[in-house]
Formats: structure tokens, C-alpha cells, sequence
């Protein structure tokens, strides 16, 4: 075979390890097939050919964000065009990271560059701009999708598109499970990833433990830190209400907690996996809410709830959004996101085994559609096909089953508040 040459494109840290992952099965698939692009670090030690690890810089949130950092965006959209363009590799695989890498495809195809221009991980259009899919479908040759009822959807504009499977819990499968039963009356605080959520999302979640605490003076806390210098700032949030805070500790929690308050975004869908009982919390900034909320058209923001409308209401029409339906995971967005009605919510969730058993059911059957087990390869497998016909196809996957539920344990011994160097990943 003659070698092929792939040039990735990845903003942020989650974009970063599912591109690693696609070019890591791609290799095994072809093993002389070279990398290069634009991304973070898993990418760049997978790379052979010219590589900008921009990934630290590109992972900003909300619209404000943006704009305060345009220069900078701009000038990085230009370059990667103009390497493309001057390397000119086979194919250029986009993953997510919409807001840049949309209009990179569109800039490829108007400048007329010959290879193929291939998206991972859709775009999550079908929430906030449908009417943008034809003009995709212009743009790309195939769109590689992580949600079941996505292919419908662009196939309908005249977008090839396949159902991977959702490759986040393909790695969330491979991780060693926590023994043991879960810590009875600890409610688990997950404020984000970002310093931004956490510094929005973490006082609410404060204030909603305080308020737990008068009504289960025996509930303890304990908090996801997205690293150790955000688990000093979260610290000095609390003052001297006690949480325990730990930076990379986030999956070991969600399997130790009885309950959680969880920020939307990855973190929604690893609970989900785990089994964490959850509610979903989110503030962002003033003017990306308002622009926001006028631009969305799903009745939520979690994903669990999201899949829940398309499982219960697939609409006739691709092209049309599901019917709404009650949320699984109830959902405080914004000014919604109050401490008392958090608090009133974890209550509920700590003090109702079969409100908790309902919930973690619910998740289970949602999880079972999204194909984890093998997702990474038909990824890779579609990109190739794509690029070079004769790639042969992808081995079966294993059935998936979520993790079991087991009982609480008796709590532990209470002990001060503390942070701590990282255990693992967050």
C-alpha cells in the first residue's frame, strides 16, 4: 500500500484523546499510514508529520470568550489552512471543535483542495442550528457520528454519515472498577473542567450543600477538583464549610457517592456511566446565555435527557427534532440553578433508594444504545473506507453492559476537609 497522510485537526483536551484514539485503531488498521495537524499532546506523540500543539490555548467556552480571544483564532485558522493547503495530505479528519472546524471545511472546499474532508464527532447542529446542515453537506464527504439518531439526520441533506458508537465510554469501559459497595449519604460536587464553570457553578453547589447539611446533618461532601491549583480556589469558595476537595478524582466519586450535583457537559455522560444519581447544573455568562437560549432548540441540555426524547419520540422526519419529553435527569439551568432548588434535589435523590434505582435504570438502558465497546475502531475503520476504499471492515463489537449498582457502606470515619496531589484522571 501506498502510505496515506491524514492532517487532524482537535481544539480542545476531549478532542485531543478521541482523535488520539481514531489514529491509534487507524495505525492498527494500516500501520504505514502517517499523522499530522493541529491538536494536544496524545495527537502530537502519534504524529510523524508537521504538528501544532495548540489544544492549552483553543479551549475556550462561551461566546465572550471567543470574541476576547479573536485575533488569536484567526490567525491560527489562516495558518492551518495554509498548511493543508501547502502539504496537501489525502484527507483532513475534523474533530468536533464546530466553531473553527466548520468553517475551516468550508474554507478548504472553496479554495479548492482535492483530498477528502472527514468530520468526527458531530456537531451537536441538531440542538442549536439545523438549517446549517445542507451547507455542511457541501463541505464534507462524511460525517462520522457518536449519537444514534445523528446519520438519519444528515443523510436526509445528502451528508454520508455512520454510527460509530460513543467512543468516551469505550475508554470509560476499559477502567479499572472501584471494588466495594457505595459510601451511604455522600453527595458528590462536580463543578466542571474548566476554571470558568467551576468559578459559576461552585458557590451554587456550596450554598446547596450548607442547605443540605440543616436538614442530613449526617451527609458529607465531597468535590471534583479539574485540577490541583482549581481544588486550592474551590478550597478558599467553601471557607469553612467542610468538603473534601481532591483534584483527579472525579470517576472514583462518582462510583463512591450516593448522590451528585454534576455541571453539564462530559462529566453528564460519565456519571451516567457510572451510575451516579444525578442532578445537572449550569451557569455560564450573561451574554452567552441570552444569545444562546434563543438559538437552541431542545428542551434540554443533558444528553441523557436528549437521547430520552429520541428513544420515547424518533421523529417521522429526520430533519425535525424529537418531541420533548420529561426529563430523566432533572436539569437547573442558569437563574434555575438556585441553592435551594439544587439542595431540594439532592434530598430528594439521597433520601428515596427508588427514585435513586429509577434513575440509574433509566441510564443504563439510554447507555446501551450508543455502542461504546469497539467505537474507536469503526471510527477509524469509516475514515479510512472513506480514503482508501479497500480498508477492510470492522471486527464486531462486544455487547456492553453498564456497571452494576451495588448497596451503600457504612460511611467512613469523618475527617477535616483537605486537598490532595492528584490521584488520576479527572
Amino acid at each position: 500500500m501506498n502510505d496515506l497522510f491524514l492532517w487532524f485537526v482537535a481544539g480542545e483536551e476531549s478532542g485531543d484523546a478521541r482523535a488520539a484514539e481514531a489514529m491509534r485503531a487507524m495505525k492498527a488498521i494500516r500501520p504505514s499510514i502517517r499523522f499530522g495537524g493541529a491538536g494536544g499532546s496524545r495527537m502530537a506523540a502519534l504524529c510523524d508529520g508537521e504538528f501544532d500543539e495548540w489544544s492549552g490555548r483553543a479551549a475556550v467556552t462561551g461566546l465572550w470568550d471567543v470574541l476576547k480571544n479573536y485575533g488569536y483564532f484567526r490567525s491560527k485558522f489562516h495558518s492551518t489552512l495554509a498548511n493543508i493547503r501547502r502539504l496537501q495530505p489525502d484527507a483532513v479528519v475534523l474533530v468536533d471543535y464546530p466553531g473553527f472546524n466548520l468553517r475551516l471545511a468550508a474554507a478548504l472546499r472553496r479554495s479548492g483542495y482535492p483530498g477528502k474532508i472527514l468530520y468526527y464527532i458531530s456537531p451537536q447542529v441538531w440542538a442549536w442550528n439545523r438549517s446549517r446542515i445542507p451547507r455542511m453537506a457541501e463541505s464534507l464527504d462524511l460525517m462520522v457520528c457518536v449519537f444514534p439518531f445523528e446519520p438519519p439526520m444528515y443523510s436526509a441533506s445528502g451528508l454520508p454519515a455512520v454510527f460509530a458508537g460513543h467512543p468516551l465510554l469505550e475508554s470509560l469501559s476499559s477502567m479499572e472498577k472501584i471494588p466495594g459497595l457505595r459510601e451511604p449519604a455522600l453527595l458528590g460536587l462536580f463543578p466542571g473542567s474548566r476554571e470558568r464553570e467551576v468559578k459559576r457553578n461552585f458557590p451554587a453547589m456550596v450554598e446547596a450543600a450548607r442547605l443540605v447539611k440543616k436538614e442530613m446533618p449526617d451527609v458529607r461532601f465531597s468535590a471534583a477538583a479539574p485540577s490541583e491549583a482549581l481544588a486550592r480556589k474551590m478550597l478558599q469558595i467553601a471557607g469553612f464549610f467542610t468538603i473534601d476537595i481532591r483534584s483527579g478524582t472525579a470517576h472514583s466519586l462518582m462510583q463512591r457517592a450516593t448522590a451528585g450535583i454534576v455541571c453539564s457537559g462530559t462529566a453528564t455522560l460519565e456519571a451516567a456511566w457510572f451510575g451516579l444519581p444525578h442532578c445537572i447544573v449550569y451557569k455560564t455568562a450573561w451574554l452567552t446565555y441570552e444569545v444562546g437560549k434563543r438559538l437552541v432548540d431542545v428542551n434540554a441540555l443533558g444528553i441523557a435527557n436528549i437521547l430520552n426524547n429520541y428513544r420515547l419520540n424518533p421523529p417521522a422526519n429526520p430533519l425535525e427534532p424529537a418531541a420533548p419529553s420529561p426529563h430523566i435527569v432533572r436539569e437547573f439551568i442558569q437563574n434555575a440553578a438556585t441553592p435551594a432548588a439544587l439542595a431540594a434535589e439532592s434530598l430528594r435523590l439521597l433520601r428515596e433508594p427508588a427514585a435513586r434505582e429509577t434513575l440509574r435504570k433509566d441510564l443504563s438502558e439510554i447507555l446501551a444504545t450508543l455502542r461504546p465497546e469497539g467505537a474507536a475502531t469503526r471510527a477509524a475503520t469509516a475514515l479510512l473506507a472513506a480514503v482508501a476504499p479497500q480498508t477492510p471492515p470492522a471486527e464486531p463489537s462486544k455487547k456492553f453492559e453498564p456497571p452494576t449498582e451495588p448497596e451503600p457502606t457504612p460511611p467512613p470515619k469523618r475527617g477535616r476537609r483537605k486537598s490532595v496531589p492528584p490521584a488520576g484522571s479527572a
